[in-house]
């Protein structure tokens, strides 16, 4: 694992996200080391390749320093706006808990008085740590990345991050404290179509806890991720891996979507965007039609 510490040239950049404004992300790398993470990319920018994802972490230690000139910059304090936490790392990593480089760009949001939507992403129940700050926020949205609900499944995939058994709690305990939230499933996991009581099993689970809102994406197999999971994968029965490719038909996806909006329904849940998202027809929008920026 190799870590450093470094300094960003900024802080607050322009997101091509579609929705979201700007983004702030305090580290590059990420130490959960997700096998399917598109994040992966990121490593050509620091001389890494796809299969160093996870063995790496640089901690921008700057970034509130930043982030109090860049906030300035924005025009009535940001009302309209969004800031999203993080697009290519986890806000909430373990090196957070040294660093807490997170939690002080939070606290420069909240002190400045920030008008816009400050939304967090990450696989971390560390992000109960914080709800005092987030509780200073006008608006803020927090949400989980909850993939299955065995914690042996979500070890297998997300090889670092906390067990999905402690996100389901943090979700809880974020919803008890009057937290708005959301839970990403992301990516759908292939096996949801033969076992159709796992999906359902996922939905009752998050439902349990109060939350209401979903971000639904089926699985990015672009060719760099494809890769990497076949080495990650390489010791995995060859008919798991035909149904990891089957993922990305039409016909798949189709009849996953039609099991999902009828758990959403029974469980009175809230398909944001009012779609599955799927990667290849989700396009990256460049902001004010600019070409799109670095991601960090």
């Amino acid at each position: 694992m190799e870590f450093k510490e470094i300094e960003a040239k900024t802080i607050l950049n322009p997101c091509g996200i579609p929705g979201i404004d700007y983004v702030i992300n305090p580290y590059i790398g990420c130490r959960f080391a997700c096998k399917y993470c598109y994040a992966s990319f990121m490593g050509r920018f620091v001389k890494k390749t796809i299969y160093d994802w996870g063995e790496y972490v640089y901690a921008k230690v700057n970034a509130p320093e930043l982030l109090k000139k860049e906030i300035r910059k924005l025009k009535n304090k940001g009302r309209g706006k969004e800031i999203f936490l993080s697009s290519v790392t986890d806000p909430y990593q373990e090196t957070e808990g040294k660093y807490k480089l997170t939690r002080q760009c939070l606290e420069i949001l909240a002190d400045y008085g920030f008008e816009g939507v400050v939304s967090i992403l990450t696989k971390s129940n560390r992000v109960t740590r914080d709800i005092d700050v987030f509780k200073k926020l006008k608006n803020i949205v927090v949400g989980l990345t909850v993939t299955s609900t065995s914690d042996k499944i979500s070890r297998y995939f997300e090889k670092y991050a906390p067990p999905v058994s402690a996100r389901l709690k943090a979700l809880k305990i974020l919803n008890d404290n009057g937290i708005k939230t959301y839970a990403f499933i992301g990516p759908l996991l292939p096996h949801f179509v033969v076992q159709t009581e796992e999906l359902e099993k996922l939905f009752k689970s998050l439902s349990e806890t109060g939350t209401e809102d979903l971000f639904i994406e089926h699985l990015n197999l672009a060719k760099y991720i494809r890769n990497r999971l076949l080495v990650e994968m390489k010791d995995v029965d060859k008919k798991v891996l035909e149904t990891f490719y089957s993922s990305q038909s039409e016909n798949y996806r189709e009849e996953l979507e039609r099991k999902i909006k009828k758990l959403i329904k029974k469980y009175k849940m809230n398909l944001l965007l009012d779609m599955v998202i799927f990667h290849k027809e989700f396009q990256v929008r460049p902001p004010n039609g600019q070409k799109n920026p670095k991601p960090f």
